[in-house]
C-alpha cells in the first residue's frame, strides 16, 4: 500500500509538472481565448462645424447588438425573434449565428426603439455594445462638402473622407474576462483618443440660400442638375457649395451615384463664354489692345483653317468693351490670334486651368487643357470662346475671384480650423500668385460691369448693389462625340459689389429645358443669391440708383396698382395692364416693396397669396432682429424669406402672430 501511495504521488506530481510547466503556454493561451475578449472601443468622431460654429455633423451614442453563439441554445429561435425587430432576414441571421463560434455582430448601431424591444425579449447569448453613430442634423444641407461615414465610422466622402485620420481619432480597447457562466470578473481598458473637430469655411445660412435657389432653378427648367459656388474673392474661402441632385447623408445608401457627385469639383464641362475673361485679360495684360479699340467683327463670321465660325448676332464694329458685353465670338477670336498659341496657353494655365486647385475636397478633377503642340488650326479660336477646353466650376469661380480682388489667384479653401480642446491648428490662407496686374483687373471689372449694365447679363442686375459678371452658354458633347443640338450648360459667373467685391458667385445649370442661354437661366439665380447673401452679410449698398423705380408689369388685381400708377411707376389708362416700362426686373421686387416705397400698407396678407392649405406655423415678431437671426428663424420654421435693405428688421409681412402655411413667403425690410 505504501509503494502504491508513493507511485500515485509521483504520478500526480508528474501530471502537474506536465500541465503547469510543459503545457503552460498553450493552456494559458487557450484560457485567454475562452475567458477573455478584447473589444475595440470606437473613438468619438470630431464634430464638423460651419464658420459660425453651427454643427453640420455630430456623433451620438447608440447600441450595437452582438451575439456569443456558444451561449445560444436555439439559434433558429433567436433569429426568428430578433430579425423582425431589427429588419433582418431570419434565415440569413440564423446562418451567421451557426457559422460563428465565439463572436458575431447581429446589427450595428440600432435605433433606441429597436434596442428597447430587443432587450425586453431577454434573449440568451445576445448582448449590447455602445458605439458612436454619425448624425447630420441638417440632412441634405452641404451634403457633398460634409460627406458621410460607413458603419465602421470611416469617412467615405467629403470632409469625412478627406480628413478622416484627424476626425476619427484613435480607437481604445477593453479587455473583459468572464468565467464559465459568462459572468464578468475582471475588466481592463485602454482609453483611445477622440477625433479632432473641424471648422469649415461654409456659412450655413448662405448654404441654405444657395441650395434653395439652385433647387428652384433646376425644377423650373427641368434640368439634369446644376451647381453653385459662393467664394470670398479676397481669401479664396468657399462660403457655399451646392449641387443638384443631392442626397441625405443620414441615408446615403438610398440615393443614386449621380446624387453623390460633387459637381463643383468633379464635373468637367466646356465653359462657353465665361472663359472669354481669360482671353480679354491676357490681351490687355500683353498690351495688345485697349478698352476703346474698335474691332471689326465682320458681320458675325470668321474663317479659321477653312472652318467658318459664326457669332450669335451679326455684329460689325464693336469696341473691346462691347465685344465682351455683347459676347462676340469673332471679336474674341481676333484678340486670341494676336496673343498666339504659346502666350494664350500660358495665361490659361496661369489662371489655374488644367490643374487641380488643391482644395480639401476628394474627387477634384484637373480639367482638360491641351498643350499647343496638340492644337488644330481652329483650336485657338474655339478655346478663346470657351470650347475645346474642359474646366471645373471651382476653377471658373477662382478665376473670376482673381479679377475681383485685383489680379491675384488664391487657392480655394474649405477648412478654417482643426482643433481638439484648446489645441488649435488653424489653416491660414496660402499666399496667392498674381496672374494679371491691378490695372488689367480694374479694366476687366469695368468690362464685366458693362456686361451686366447693358450687355447679355442684364438679368443679373442687383437691387442697391453694383454687379459684374459674364454669361455663358456651351453645347455639351453627346454620346456620338459631336456637339449636341439640344443639351447645353447655361452659366453665369460674377461678383458684387464691384467697388469692393464681397462675394464671387458661379451658377451652372446642366441641360435646361425650354431655354438654353445663361442670360435667361443662370443670371436670375445669381441675382437672387447675391441680393440675399449681401444683405445677410450686412454689406452696405453702393448703388442707390438701382433701387426699383419702375417695374415690368403688374396684374390688374395686384394690391396698390393704382398707387403705383399715381406715382408714375406704371402707365395709366385702359391698356396699362401688362405694359412694360423697363427691361430690368429686380429679383425680389414685389407689390409689397412697391407699396412700402409709397408709404402705404399693403392690402391683405401677401405671405399667403396663392398657397394651398397645409401645415401652418405662427409667424414670430421679427422687428429689431438682425438679418442673420431672421434668416435662421425663417429657416427653422420652413418659411421662404424675401428681404430688402440691411441692418435691423423694421417691417414685415405677414405680421407677427399670423398663422400661415409652412413654405409661405415672408417679406422683411431692414434699415439702419
Amino acid at each position: 500500500m505504501a509503494a502504491a501511495a508513493v507511485l500515485w504521488v509521483i504520478g500526480l506530481f508528474a501530471r502537474l509538472y506536465y500541465l503547469q510547466i510543459i503545457q503552460y503556454v498553450d493552456l494559458m493561451a487557450r484560457a485567454q481565448r475562452q475567458q477573455c475578449r478584447v473589444i475595440e472601443v470606437t473613438p468619438k468622431r470630431g464634430t464638423i462645424y460651419d464658420r459660425q460654429m453651427q454643427p453640420l455633423a455630430i456623433s451620438l451614442s447608440v447600441d450595437s447588438v452582438y451575439a456569443m453563439p456558444t451561449e445560444i441554445p436555439d439559434p433558429e429561435l433567436v433569429a426568428k425573434s430578433a430579425a423582425p425587430i431589427l429588419g433582418l432576414d431570419a434565415i440569413e441571421l440564423e446562418g451567421r449565428l451557426r457559422a460563428s463560434r465565439t463572436f458575431c455582430w447581429v446589427k450595428r448601431k440600432v435605433s433606441d426603439e429597436q434596442a428597447e424591444r430587443l432587450r425586453a425579449l431577454n434573449l440568451k447569448g445576445v448582448y449590447f455594445q455602445q458605439e458612436a453613430k454619425r448624425f447630420y442634423p441638417h440632412h441634405e444641407l452641404a451634403a457633398h462638402v460634409v460627406g458621410y461615414v460607413g458603419v465602421d465610422d470611416d469617412g467615405l466622402a467629403g470632409q469625412e473622407y478627406a480628413l478622416n485620420e484627424q476626425i476619427r481619432g484613435q480607437a481604445g480597447k477593453a479587455l473583459v474576462a468572464a468565467d464559465a457562466r459568462r459572468q464578468t470578473f475582471r475588466s481592463q481598458g485602454w482609453e483611445g483618443q477622440p477625433g479632432k473637430n473641424v471648422v469649415l469655411t461654409l456659412d450655413r445660412t448662405i448654404q441654405y440660400i444657395v441650395e434653395k435657389e439652385l433647387r428652384a432653378a433646376v425644377q423650373k427648367w427641368q434640368a439634369a442638375g446644376g451647381t453653385v459656388i459662393v467664394q470670398n474673392p479676397g481669401t479664396g474661402e468657399v462660403l457655399a457649395m451646392a449641387n443638384e441632385p443631392t442626397f441625405d447623408p443620414n441615408r446615403f445608401q438610398e440615393s443614386s451615384f449621380e446624387a453623390h457627385l460633387n459637381r463643383a469639383v468633379g464635373w468637367v464641362y466646356e465653359p462657353g463664354s465665361t472663359f472669354k475673361l481669360v482671353t480679354l485679360a491676357a490681351a490687355l495684360e500683353e498690351q495688345l489692345t485697349t478698352p476703346n479699340e474698335v474691332i471689326n467683327c465682320q458681320h458675325g463670321s470668321i474663317v479659321l483653317a477653312g472652318h467658318v465660325i459664326h457669332d450669335h448676332e451679326p455684329y460689325d464694329n464693336l469696341t473691346v468693351e462691347q465685344v465682351l458685353a455683347q459676347s462676340s465670338g469673332v471679336g474674341v477670336i481676333k484678340l486670341a490670334l494676336r496673343l498666339g498659341e504659346e502666350r494664350f496657353y500660358r495665361y490659361i494655365t496661369a489662371f489655374g486651368f488644367g490643374a487641380r486647385t488643391g482644395i480639401e475636397a476628394p474627387g477634384e478633377e484637373r480639367g482638360l487643357v491641351k498643350p499647343p503642340r496638340r492644337w488644330s488650326g481652329i483650336s485657338i479660336g474655339e478655346m478663346a470662346m470657351g470650347q475645346e477646353v474642359g474646366v471645373t466650376p471651382l476653377q471658373i469661380v477662382s478665376a473670376y475671384s482673381a479679377i475681383a480682388n485685383g489680379g491675384v489667384l488664391f487657392q480655394p479653401r474649405l477648412v478654417r480650423d482643426v482643433f481638439l480642446g484648446n489645441a488649435h491648428d488653424p489653416l491660414l490662407p496660402a499666399a496667392g500668385h498674381r496672374v494679371v496686374s491691378e490695372r488689367t483687373a480694374a479694366t476687366m471689372r469695368q468690362f464685366l460691369t458693362a456686361v451686366v449694365e447693358g450687355g447679355t447679363g442684364q438679368e443679373a442686375q442687383l437691387n442697391g448693389y453694383t454687379a459684374a459678371g459674364k454669361t455663358g452658354t456651351a453645347q455639351k458633347i453627346d454620346p456620338s462625340g459631336s456637339y449636341s443640338k439640344t443639351h447645353y450648360a447655361a452659366s453665369f459667373a460674377g461678383f458684387a459689389p464691384v467697388s469692393r467685391p464681397a462675394v464671387t458667385i458661379l451658377v451652372v445649370i446642366d441641360s435646361p429645358v425650354g431655354a438654353i442661354y445663361g442670360a435667361e437661366v443662370a443670371a436670375p439665380v445669381f441675382r437672387s443669391i447675391a441680393e440675399q447673401t449681401l444683405a445677410y452679410l450686412n454689406i452696405p449698398h453702393d448703388n442707390p440708383s438701382r433701387w426699383p423705380s419702375v417695374v415690368r408689369s403688374l396684374p390688374a388685381d395686384v394690391p396698390g396698382q393704382k398707387l403705383a400708377q399715381r406715382a408714375g411707376l406704371l402707365p395709366s389708362g385702359p391698356d396699362s395692364a401688362g405694359a412694360a416700362t423697363s427691361s430690368v426686373r429686380p429679383a425680389s421686387f414685389s407689390s409689397l416693396e412697391l407699396i412700402a416705397s409709397l408709404g402705404t400698407e399693403p392690402a391683405g396678407n401677401l405671405g399667403t397669396m396663392g398657397l394651398e392649405d397645409g401645415p401652418s406655423v405662427t409667424v414670430p415678431d421679427l422687428t429689431g432682429l438682425a438679418v442673420r437671426q431672421v434668416a435662421l428663424e425663417c429657416q427653422h420654421l420652413g418659411l421662404e424669406l424675401n428681404l430688402t435693405g440691411s441692418g435691423l428688421a423694421v417691417e414685415q409681412n405677414p405680421a407677427g402672430g399670423s398663422q400661415i402655411p409652412v413654405g409661405s413667403h415672408i417679406w422683411v425690410r431692414f434699415a439702419r
